[in-house]
């Protein structure tokens, strides 16, 4: 029986707009992108160009840095646009797709008798291999290198998110294909898992150890789970993946295709019915915002409220993204707003009567209540990030630019999702997950 490891420290916000487990229905969006912004690091090149004929599967662009590294279509199709920026920087593919999905034929796969390296070709060549990101730092795993254990996080305990449970109910034999193939890469897989839910489909698979956790937000990310189970040491390196991205690894392996299917959740306050839908990686939102009454022009997210992309009605779902939340504006001044009773207002100290309705789900919008000031030592991040690291130090090692300092404060050991919270607490309004950023790009600069 694995031990409970309890999170005492977090903050579960209470949102209105969470889905049931149900199935909304709507035809299949004809446009899907692949955002070469979504992956942190990488220098893509091209290998189509608008109005080429690609399959599902068929690579789009890889890394310069990294060529073995691909990006390929979801869907089978045209390249109707090529999206580029400053320094003709890639920005988007977009593929058009009129319903009907052809695949690559990537070889079926016989695990047991695969080494290592031909697995690592396989994921290559398949356009799996984005799916692997490596602590520290939170970049596409590098596919020399050789992890010292592979963590799975598969409870998500962000506001409004997915139930993986539900998501990957009847994917058993893809995500067991998946822990196989990995294992070729280290005899450490650890899969974190919520006491509060059944967990069927994770607890059966073979060739892992399984971690019970307890408490609030962030014990869903991975980061933490990492933090608790084998902490990352300068050096070390460790691998994640998604359970949704491991059913698309294990049905390369079983089936010899790249099935971009994704389940994603629609939910907020500005959705009438929240729901789930069976889509595909970078698919066009619009068709999901039905239920959405566009005229108060709410906020589009791309993920959670936390750490998830703002994106327009037009715009895409995001690689690593299986939540689309719809919020109100926060577009409005409200005068003595800290002076007022506060009655209805959510807040995560006792300024407001509201603390005594601990249960009570509540309308939030992007409004700041104030503007950015001067870093204040008020140990409120200490409250939201179950680590034994200090956060508001490490913050401020990074605006002055102190590697050494950044070093020594844990900066090995955390990305922008588990400083999310600190963000959202901060008296000061700052931009955490921006300035941790920042000092994770000076540091790989620094060690070259």
């Amino acid at each position: 029986m694995a031990e409970v490891i309890n999170i005492k420290r977090g903050l579960d916000i209470k949102q209105k707009g969470r889905a049931e487990n149900i199935f909304g229905q709507i035809g299949h969006p004809e446009h899907y992108s692949i955002k070469p912004t979504d992956f942190k690091g990488i220098n893509p090149k091209m290998v189509v160009k608008e109005g080429d004929s690609v399959l599902a599967g068929s690579v789009l662009f890889y890394d310069k840095n990294q060529p073995d590294i691909k990006f390929v279509s979801p869907v089978s199709g045209v390249i109707q646009s090529i999206i580029r920026g400053e320094r003709r920087k890639i920005l988007n593919v977009v593929v058009s797709n009129k319903g009907e999905n052809n695949y690559e034929d990537l070889g079926v796969s016989d695990i047991a008798t695969m080494t290592r390296d031909q697995v690592k070709e396989k994921m290559l060549q398949g356009g799996v291999w984005p799916f692997i990101r490596q602590r520290p730092f939170d970049l596409i795993a590098n596919p020399t290198s050789t992890p010292k254990a592979i963590f799975i996080s598969a409870f998500d305990s962000a506001p409004l998110a997915p139930d993986n449970d539900f998501v990957v109910n009847g994917q058993e034999k893809y995500l067991q294909a998946a822990v196989d193939a990995l294992s070729k890469f280290s005899n450490k897989i650890h899969i974190g898992i919520n006491t509060e839910s059944a967990s069927k489909p994770y607890t059966q698979i073979k060739g892992v150890e399984i971690h019970k956790f307890r408490g609030p937000h962030p014990a869903g990310n991975v980061g933490i789970q990492i933090h608790h189970i084998d902490p990352i040491n300068k050096g070390d390196i460790v691998w994640v993946i998604q359970p949704q991205d491991m059913v698309i690894l294990g049905k390369l392996m079983l089936e010899g295709i790249f099935d971009a299917t994704r389940i994603m959740v629609v939910a907020g306050s500005e959705v009438s019915k929240p729901a789930y839908y069976r889509t595909k990686i970078g698919s066009a939102v619009l068709p999901y915002l039905h239920d959405v009454d566009m005229s108060k022009t709410p906020r589009i997210i791309s993920g959670n409220v936390l750490t998830g992309e703002q994106i327009d009605s037009n715009g895409y779902l995001g690689y690593y993204s299986t939540q689309l939340t719809i919020v109100p504006e926060g577009n409005y001044h409200e005068f003595l707003g800290w002076a007022t009773p506060g009655f209805g207002k959510y807040s995560i100290s006792r300024s407001f009567f509201t603390w005594l309705c601990s249960k009570k789900e509540y309308v939030l919008d992007t409004n700041m209540h104030g503007g950015e000031r001067a870093i204040v030592m008020s140990g409120e991040y200490d409250k939201v990030l179950p680590m034994d690291i200090l956060p508001e130090f490490l913050i401020k090692a990074i605006l002055v630019d102190d590697i050494d300092k950044m070093e020594q404060l844990g900066i090995y050991e955390v990305v922008e999702e588990d400083l999310a919270l600190c963000e959202f607490v901060c008296t000061s309004k700052l931009d955490v997950q921006q300035i941790l950023r920042k000092g994770i790009n000076n540091l790989i600069q620094e060690l070259g």
